[in-house]
């Protein structure tokens, strides 16, 4: 049977951000999360996957590239997201800078690419 619920540092590995952006997420209320015997955070795996977008009713783009982020290039409040995926292809994304700080996107960390029509947007996993 699948795990139902994740510490805070196995959630944020699986959500591919760092600890402390989920500390912060869960101080802002961004993600719900409870607490255990001994206060520490618990995220709840519906939790993860809203967050990751695993479920196809958050998105009406059935296209998802599961690949690698290997380079981030940021200028102002645009940044450039290249992101090798695992079939044979390379997707490189234009999207906001906030968006690159918001999802925590790093060379090395999985993450996928969701095409629709002529736009391509960058969903950390």
């Amino acid at each position: 049977m699948p795990r139902q619920v994740y510490t805070a540092s196995e959630a944020a590995r699986r959500l591919g951000i760092s600890l402390d952006t989920l500390r912060r997420w869960d101080r802002e209320g961004r993600i719900t999360t409870s607490r255990d015997r001994g206060n520490r955070r618990l995220v709840s795996a519906k939790e993860i996957d809203r967050l990751r977008g695993d479920s196809a009713a958050d998105f009406s783009a059935r296209n998802r590239l599961r690949g690698t982020v290997t380079d981030v290039r940021v200028e102002g409040l645009i940044a450039q997201v290249e992101l090798v995926v695992d079939e044979p292809a390379r997707v490189v994304a234009i999207v906001t800078a906030d968006a690159v700080e918001e999802l925590g996107l790093e060379p090395g960390m999985q993450a996928t690419a969701v095409v629709k029509a002529t736009s391509v947007m960058v969903q950390g996993s």
